[in-house]
């Protein structure tokens, strides 16, 4: 079977908050125990809107990593790289746009809408109308087949799986194609040669997934076999040409259920969030403010946990006990606002502290953070080399 490998980035824009934690730290946390998985950190991304305050960039990079080493991200089981460090995302983001319809780009449903949600600044810029491509590029040169991502990106995986495609019938027929393909099938051996025969015509004369499977799982499975007959083969399994660029599927994360302080999402946009690095006393002066039922003028009126921003933290933060001393004293005003909230604080303290531990000692180390990262953007470029040698050599620019 293919190796299954995960890439997933962040946007340096600012300090990560308990959202970001909830809502993909965690699952990062989940998936580097399961599969190949390199995370980086988006900088070029960050200046499709952050154009023109770059300094917020740049605060923010080795804040960010920290903050996904004190959340548990192990080097050890992960890739942490910086995105512009990697020149050669680059030059595939520029030798794609060569065969990307304008149109294609325009299409994408979030172009739009975050124009129109950040209307107080231009993103009529060529880099904001290109970020899915550079998105593309991103995965694409590190053949990853598995992108963690919200709802809202999925369009952006496929319109990634539609360029590998459209890029591979371009680029994918190489000179003799065909005969280099029945000379791998004579490397199989005789015995193994028969059933990839067989396979490929299940699967061309009557479209036999699983027959299509069978084979692609032999194929992986020759260990002395060359990367390039191997992936002849899978393309001529399929009745295309040699596959360069691997169509990635989007896996889909779990929603992030995690409220800010007013009831809205937790956004740096809307105020309402506490930093994974915010101190004692200002997570406990957020939330003693916060909003709660608007029915509970005095400390005697009942109220309504379903009208209170302070209950959607509950149901995150407390256990099953304390939900129903809140439900029961909120309702009878047995218990007042503030009393409702000390439960709270503590638990976010309590999921907090270890995290805080942990990020202080690497902010006293930035040399092994930074040693962490080089790490990291060598083993990346050292992938996205290969990728871009075979890009360069399919396109004609491999002359010396």
């Amino acid at each position: 079977m293919a190796v299954e490998r995960v890439l997933s980035g962040m946007r340096p824009t600012g300090s990560l908050h308990l959202g970001h934690y909830n809502g993909v730290l965690k699952n990062w946390l989940r998936l580097q125990h399961e599969h190949e998985c390199l995370f980086f950190v988006a900088d070029w991304h960050a200046l499709t809107t952050h154009y023109d305050t770059p300094e917020v960039i740049e605060e923010s990079v080795w804040e960010m990593v920290i903050d996904w080493l004190a959340a548990g991200v192990d080097p050890a089981n992960a890739t942490i790289f910086i995105q512009s460090r990697v020149p050669e995302h680059a030059e595939l983001h520029t030798l794609l746009s060569m065969i990307t319809p304008l149109s294609w780009l325009e299409r994408v449903p979030t172009y739009k809408d975050q124009q129109e949600k950040i209307a107080s600044k231009d993103l009529s810029t060529y880099g904001f109308l290109g970020y899915p491509l550079l998105q593309s590029a991103d995965i694409l040169i590190y053949k990853a087949t598995q992108v963690p991502v919200g709802e809202d990106q999925v369009p952006h995986i496929e319109f990634t799986r539609e360029i590998a495609r459209r890029f591979n019938h371009i680029y994918g027929k190489e000179k003799g194609f065909e005969e280099k393909a029945e000379a791998a099938i004579k490397k199989l051996g005789n015995k193994r040669g028969a059933f990839y025969e067989e396979m490929r015509s299940a699967y061309q004369t009557s479209g036999d997934e699983e027959a299509l499977e069978s084979a692609r799982a032999m194929i992986e499975e020759q260990q002395g076999m060359s990367l390039g007959d191997k992936e002849r083969l899978l393309g001529y399994l399929e009745g295309g040409g040699k596959i360069i660029l691997v169509e990635p599927e989007h896996k889909l994360t779990p929603a992030s259920k995690m409220p800010g302080l007013d009831g809205q999402k937790m956004s740096k946009s809307y105020n309402n969030t506490i930093s994974l690095r915010e101190s004692v006393d200002s997570v406990a002066k957020k939330v003693k403010t916060m909003p709660t039922d608007p029915a509970r003028i005095r400390r005697t009126d009942p109220g309504d946990p379903a009208k209170c921003p302070v209950w959607q933290l509950h149901e995150i933060y407390s256990n099953e006990a304390t939900q129903q001393w809140v439900q029961n004293g909120c309702k009878t005003a047995g218990i007042g606002c503030i009393e409702c909230k000390t439960p709270l604080i503590e638990s976010i303290l309590t999921e907090l502290k270890p995290i805080q531990e942990r990020a202080a000692q690497y902010a006293e180390d930035p040399t092994l953070v930074k040693s962490i990262v080089a790490e990291g953007c060598e083993k990346a470029r050292k992938l996205a080399r290969e990728t871009m040698r075979d890009v360069r050599d399919v396109m004609g620019l491999n002359y010396s």
